[in-house]
């Protein structure tokens, strides 16, 4: 039936993740936990300049894509408008009838031949001009929702290096053979973005996928670079310290700069209707002025103190944690601007005073704000 997904594919790639533990191929699998959504379930949106990679992934795979884009009415002659967004359900639809054309099971680590900086908008040039890998996936985190409002990245620091953990908010890998590839997409253009600006030589320390092993797992030991753990709780890479820490070779601090005012602009307009976003536009305009309360937040959005405290629940976080994860992405991204003075960055970011930045800046980073910038040049 067109539009099924072939019943060997979905048994070998997808339905593997629900064995209880044991071995399969060689490897150990464990069933994977629920995936948390990022914000409430949602049909969701892409922007449309990812359509072209879709298409290209998919042509490379014999699927008459043109067809299958007018029977879920998406126009693919149509030229995409920068900022322009596509019904997520639409696109969705559109996968899921493309993997019953498709027998190979990892075709979507081909998307990390597929895609190019400008498919993400600003973003990409954003990436582009990150001055270390640790600073662009921290970008991308804050940012990610302009591209699509439905995945989520997180940065971890761990043993030896820094783990980068993905969702891509399309439900449970296990079951569903549309959120197994969407992972295998996103993962395969997020390590090919890191070697982009790092060299192809890029090698995680780790790497884990929530769906289950497919037939030939090795394929993905050598996309990767690494052995994959599948059936894993978690989606992620992790990246040597050294690798995530050493200097671009494509930085360049004044472009990021203007690239994050425009980014942050953006989200500013395309999120007011999200609340954690517009919660962290508006904590980004009040900060020069102090700490913004969670009452001056609240009047800045046009709602009450209460309104944005249940939203913000509703969300998985609270005003303080949010204002605090804000104040933190920033302080880290600032330190590393040799331009900017920590006098500067310490009023900028709404503290009293060196003395209070510095307790805080330990706290997020482990050792004082000079040391960071240190650190970092020596790098």
């Amino acid at each position: 039936m067109p539009g099924s997904v072939p019943t060997a594919w979905a048994a070998g790639f997808a339905g593997a993740a629900n064995r209880l533990p044991g071995r399969a191929m060689g490897r150990v699998t464990t069933r994977p936990a629920a995936e948390p959504p990022p914000r409430q379930a949602r049909s969701g949106w892409l922007l449309s300049s990812v359509l072209p990679v879709l298409h290209r992934l998919l042509e490379m795979h014999g699927v008459d894509i043109d067809g299958l884009a007018r029977t879920v009415g998406i126009d693919l002659r149509a030229v995409p408008v920068p900022g322009d967004r596509l019904d997520g359900t639409r696109v969705d639809a559109l996968m899921q009838r493309a993997l019953g054309q498709i027998a190979d099971p990892a075709f979507g680590l081909m998307a990390a031949r597929c895609w190019h900086p400008s498919h993400l908008g600003v973003l990409g040039h954003a990436w582009l001009s990150s001055s270390t890998l640790r600073t662009g996936v921290q970008r991308l985190a804050r940012y990610l929702r302009i591209v699509d409002d439905r995945a989520r990245i997180e940065t971890e620091e761990v043993r030896g290096g820094l783990k980068v953990r993905y969702w891509a908010g399309r439900g449970d890998p296990a079951t569903q053979p549309l959120a197994a590839v969407t992972i295998d997409v996103s993962m395969s253009i997020l390590l090919d973005m890191c070697r982009l600006n790092a060299g192809a030589a890029l090698r995680p320390l780790a790497a884990s996928l929530r769906h289950g092993p497919p037939p030939e797992p090795r394929v993905y030991d050598r996309f990767f670079g690494c052995r994959v753990r599948f059936a894993a709780r978690e989606n992620t890479i992790v990246l040597a310290r050294s690798d995530a820490d050493r200097p671009l070779p494509t930085s360049n601090r004044l472009l990021a700069a203007t690239f994050d005012r425009m980014l942050t602009e953006h989200l500013a307009r395309l999120d007011r209707r999200d609340i954690v976003a517009g919660c962290e536009a508006a904590v980004l305009e009040g900060l020069s002025d102090g700490v913004p309360t969670q009452d001056e937040t609240a009047a800045r959005l046009h709602v009450s103190a209460r309104t944005l405290q249940r939203k913000l629940a509703e969300a998985g976080t609270g005003y303080q944690q949010l204002l605090d994860r804000t104040r933190r992405d920033l302080a880290l991204r600032y330190v590393e601007d040799p331009q900017r003075s920590l006098t500067d960055i310490t009023f900028a970011l709404g503290f009293a005073g060196p003395s209070s930045f510095t307790r805080a800046f330990r706290r997020w980073a482990g050792t004082s704000p000079s040391a960071y910038r240190s650190r970092r040049a020596a790098a």
